[in-house]
């Protein structure tokens, strides 16, 4: 089972990805969400990643980690495989 993106998440990714104060990662994050919100494509592992890094930091903002806990969720890895 795929799951896909809210509308309410891919708005907030869709203007992420038109802001010019995102960070490059951020939008990173923003288009891999953006992408599965109407299709059946997965995160790739090196969102995933990111995105992970993302959601354990401190730092992030709130934006940033329900964009990157958006796609961690849609990731195809299981946790605990890395």
């Amino acid at each position: 089972m795929n799951r896909k993106t809210s509308k309410a998440i891919a708005s907030k990714a869709s203007t992420t990805l038109s802001s010019k104060s995102a960070s490059k990662l951020q939008k990173s994050i923003a288009g891999s969400v953006l992408a599965q919100s109407r299709t059946n494509k997965v995160t790739s592992e090196r969102v995933e990643r990111m995105a992970s890094g993302a959601l354990k930091s401190k730092r992030s903002a709130a934006l940033r980690k329900k964009l990157a806990g958006s796609a961690v969720s849609q990731s195809t890895v299981k946790k605990g495989e890395r």
